[in-house]
């Protein structure tokens, strides 16, 4: 078992040093938060480090496709994969198509009331406490991003937005929301935007779209069962699950 240096932990993932410079490793674990500002009702849903993996895998790599800048390099195993280290933006950018979660409860909509267009929100990542809701005004203001970062991702969330909604919507699926995250990339003195983080049913809504059944965390957080099932029969749908199940692999062991 590696023992590597952990750069970053959240309730979903865990980065650790690369093998060379400019690179990390994205370890994707079993473990779950309902809330991952405050990690409230903490839990595991079995198999799904390995079942993100695969899946942010294929997703970020059909992006990659259609000129989508990622950090996203190549897998390594079944829990890990090779990623560019970013200076991020500590920005999480979530694009709306139909009300559900915070949306919903803030203006009293009916979960699934389709939106005139779709809305782009801005939460703070902040490192200490919540995540609140902010404007473009905070973010340009306090130095989170600059204005012309900004008019690179909001039309590069959108992009991905509509993309991944045809995408699913080709399988069956449709995209409620999505929660993006943005890094820079530096090249010698060249900076450019590139999306980070991963795709996966942990930062998507995604329903069927005959029955509206949920296939993503939302099982987890509203306890509706069979979350395992739920990131399986996405994986299934995109064609890549795992022959004989989500199989497991050990961790690294940590070097502080």
């Amino acid at each position: 078992m590696s023992r590597r240096k952990r750069i970053y932990e959240g309730s979903g993932k865990v980065l650790f040093e690369g093998p060379e410079p400019g690179t990390l490793v994205q370890y994707f674990k079993d473990e779950t938060a309902a809330d991952t500002k405050t990690g409230a009702k903490a839990g595991v849903i079995a198999g799904k480090g390995v079942l993100n993996n695969r899946i942010s895998e294929h997703l970020m790599s059909r992006l990659t496709e259609i000129g989508v800048p990622t950090h996203f390099m190549r897998r390594l195993n079944m829990r890990e994969q090779l990623v560019r280290e970013l200076e991020i933006i500590p920005i999480q950018v979530v694009v709306r198509n139909l009300a559900a979660g915070s949306l919903a409860e803030r203006f009293s909509l009916t979960e699934g009331t389709p939106l005139p267009r779709s809305i782009v929100e801005y939460y703070y990542k902040s490192p200490t406490g919540p995540h609140p809701l902010v404007t473009e005004e905070h973010i340009t203001a306090f130095g989170w991003a600059s204005p012309p970062d900004m008019d690179e991702i909001v039309p590069m969330a959108l992009r991905v937005n509509d993309f991944l909604s045809g995408l699913f919507l080709g399988i069956g699926l449709r995209l409620v929301d999505v929660r993006l995250e943005f890094g820079r990339l530096w090249d010698n003195e060249q900076m450019g935007i590139v999306l980070a983080d991963e795709i996966s049913p942990d930062n998507c809504r995604l329903w069927d779209l005959k029955t509206n059944e949920k296939l993503d965390k939302d099982r987890f957080r509203q306890n509706l069962g069979r979350v395992e099932e739920a990131y399986q029969e996405v994986a299934r749908r995109l064609g890549i699950l795992p022959e004989g199940g989500p199989g497991d692999m050990p961790g690294p062991e940590v070097m502080q």
